[in-house]
């Protein structure tokens, strides 16, 4: 229960955090988007929090209902490119387990985690 939207309580935890990470595979939800603005906004003032943004490789019906979501992970895509944000892509869940394990070992050797 909240006072607010629930989402507010998200974006205030995304804010707070040391590392954002999010992950999509055929649609990039409204919610999602949200916080990764907020993390984005704040990262912009502070430095924090670092943003991962990963998307799964996947074979996709290329049914027209699938139309909206595919739109929306491209328009995402594309907003991503013009932050200058560079995103990963990911065949399988060892493979983002591996792929982000990488990262955070970066960290670790940068003093940065």
């Amino acid at each position: 229960m909240s006072y607010t939207r629930m989402q507010d309580e998200y974006n205030k935890e995304v804010r707070r955090s040391d590392i954002f990470l999010s992950m999509f595979k055929t649609k990039t939800g409204r919610c999602t988007e949200e916080e990764f603005d907020a993390a984005h906004r704040v990262f912009k003032a502070s430095g924090k929090p670092l943003i991962y943004t990963y998307f799964m490789k996947t074979d996709v019906s290329n049914d027209i209902e699938m139309r909206d979501a595919l739109n929306s992970l491209w328009d995402f895509q594309e907003k991503l490119k013009r932050l200058g944000h560079y995103y990963t892509q990911f065949s399988s869940i060892e493979d983002l387990k591996v792929q982000f394990r990488n990262q955070l070992d970066l960290l670790i050797n940068d003093s940065k985690l």
